[in-house]
């Protein structure tokens, strides 16, 4: 039986802008180097902002998902076991709380109403935060994901959605990875088994503009 298209309901569908630091997103941040390729190539920030505009214009529901900023008051130092993502994330004090580097991008920024999740440590938005419950509290069912990176927040962000009964949708041109290899290796062999729809910025911004 074929599965139907999904659709972007405002009442029942968030938008989850995954990560958007500058130090992923903006020239000059910690990370920008590494995922040049990618953000470059699809023109992912401005297809973020298509789908944002977008959302905000439907009224659906924002939130952002941010990954933990590094302060020197982490508990690191005293953990007994830490997986290499996050020793990375550690030693390079990536995303650093009060830096410009561990701020939004100025075109994500949230707006009064928007909805700020609490920080991952390692790589779900929903692990040990409340966006689950924000979700739920906001009636939503359904997300769609925008944001970085392939294949380790937004992967991981993917598969938990799908677990709580989240339909999910990820705007493959409005994600970006540390090169082509990561970014194709999630769209292709992980992201297929768990969301139901992998789609341009186009396709998603059409919907949202006749829900």
């Amino acid at each position: 039986m074929a599965t139907p298209e999904p659709t972007y309901e405002p009442g029942l569908t968030g938008l989850l802008v995954v990560d958007p630091y500058n130090d992923f997103l903006s020239e000059g941040g910690q990370l920008y180097e590494r995922a040049r390729s990618t953000l470059e190539g699809l023109d992912v920030v401005a297809h973020m902002r298509q789908v944002l505009a977008a959302a905000r214009s439907a009224g659906v529901q924002v939130f952002v998902t941010p990954h933990h900023r590094w302060r020197e008051s982490d508990p690191y130092g005293h953990w007994k076991t830490m997986p290499p993502v996050q020793a990375a994330a550690a030693r390079g004090r990536t995303f650093a709380d009060g830096t410009w580097g561990g701020g939004f991008h100025p075109d994500f920024a949230p707006r009064p109403g928007e909805i700020v999740a609490q920080e991952h440590w390692l790589s779900s938005g929903f692990a040990n935060t409340d966006l689950d419950l924000q979700l739920t509290k906001h009636g939503l069912r359904k997300v769609v994901l925008i944001g970085m990176r392939a294949n380790t927040c937004i992967e991981s962000t993917v598969r938990f959605a799908a677990e709580l009964g989240y339909e999910v949708t990820v705007v493959k041109d409005a994600i970006g990875s540390f090169g082509f290899p990561e970014l194709e290796a999630s769209l292709r062999f992980t992201m297929p088994a768990y969301a139901s729809a992998i789609v341009p910025a186009e396709d998603v911004v059409a919907k949202l503009g006749h829900p």
